[in-house]
């Protein structure tokens, strides 16, 4: 078994700059991922990152692919493989895939996050038979259809958006009295024709036949039933931990951090949305990856 510097987990904004500030610390590095841009590959549009006024998420991602090939030298990709558990091995660690397991000096964990799911009657029976949690992807699916939208932070209204340019009608159904987001996207919402905005409103049921063609609601304690041909789930996200067991974690399952990106376990390193820094922002991921890079090679040169 090879023994690598560092293994990233995940290839998203935090992961692949982690491996290219890695890269130019001469660590042989590998990067375990399902695949390349973690949540950036599922966003349409993304305004002010630095360099770009606006830039679409596979742009983007494609940019990342770019920039990482520069570097196929140094880095190691093993993508298409899901990690399953980190353990030790003396003073190293164990990266354990579906597909094999890698050994390494250090480890920087970049998973970020997953939909968090709605757990309604409904949902499991629908999922990929209309009802989705990726506009970026499945938006093309429905060409003038009416669809719903649950969610109210910022990727529904970003979703919401996405599929005013696609579908007939979009029900953007909220839990909340309000909208919370940013003041500019939610002004784009508020002024779109096609929008609907369903507030006050808990989400009971997914209802379909062979596909969805309804969402049923409580609205203000009244029971309400909505015709879609399409839901879109956008409640917010979960980080993707479960196969973390040797670090810290706070609360909501983040992985606990010092302003070093260092976790309680000497050589385990955390970075993006993972952890449980503020501002979930690919900007702010980006930088937690380059600290954890720099982080980590520190640590490697204190062990030599």
């Amino acid at each position: 078994m090879a023994l690598y510097d560092l293994i990233i987990i995940g290839a998203g904004p935090a992961g692949i700059t982690a491996a290219i500030y890695a890269a130019r610390q001469k660590l042989k590095t590998l990067v375990i991922s399902k695949d390349v841009g973690g949540q950036v590959a599922l966003t349409a549009d993304i305004e002010n990152w630095i360099g770009y006024q606006f830039i679409t998420g596979s742009e983007l991602t494609k940019k990342f692919d770019e920039h990482i090939e520069a570097y196929k030298d140094t880095i190691g990709l093993e993508l298409g493989t899901e990690i399953i558990g980190i353990g030790r091995k003396n003073s190293n660690f164990l990266a354990k895939t579906k597909s094999g397991t890698y050994e390494s000096r250090v480890v920087i964990i970049a998973s970020g996050k997953k939909p968090r799911p709605l757990n309604v009657p409904g949902e499991q029976e629908f999922k990929g038979k209309g009802l989705t949690y990726c506009a970026v992807c499945d938006a093309p699916l429905f060409p003038r259809k009416d669809v719903a939208v649950i969610g109210g932070g910022n990727s529904a209204l970003e979703a919401a958006l996405q599929l005013t340019k696609i579908a007939n009608k979009v029900y953007l159904i909220n839990k909340n009295p309000a909208m919370k987001g940013e003041k500019a996207i939610i002004d784009k919402v508020e002024k779109n024709p096609k929008v609907e905005k369903v507030y006050n409103s808990i989400t009971k049921e997914i209802l379909g036949d062979k596909f969805v063609n309804a969402v049923r609601v409580e609205q203000n304690g009244k029971e309400r039933r909505i015709n879609v041909q399409g839901v879109f789930v956008e409640i917010g996200l979960i980080p993707n931990t479960d196969f973390v067991d040797l670090a810290g974690k706070n609360k909501y399952n983040e992985i606990i951090v010092n302003s070093s990106t260092e976790t309680n376990v000497p050589g385990l390193f955390a970075a993006g949305d993972v952890a449980d820094v503020p501002e979930k922002q690919i900007v702010v991921a980006a930088a937690e990856g380059c600290k954890a890079a720099l982080a980590a090679a520190r640590y490697l040169a204190k062990l030599k």
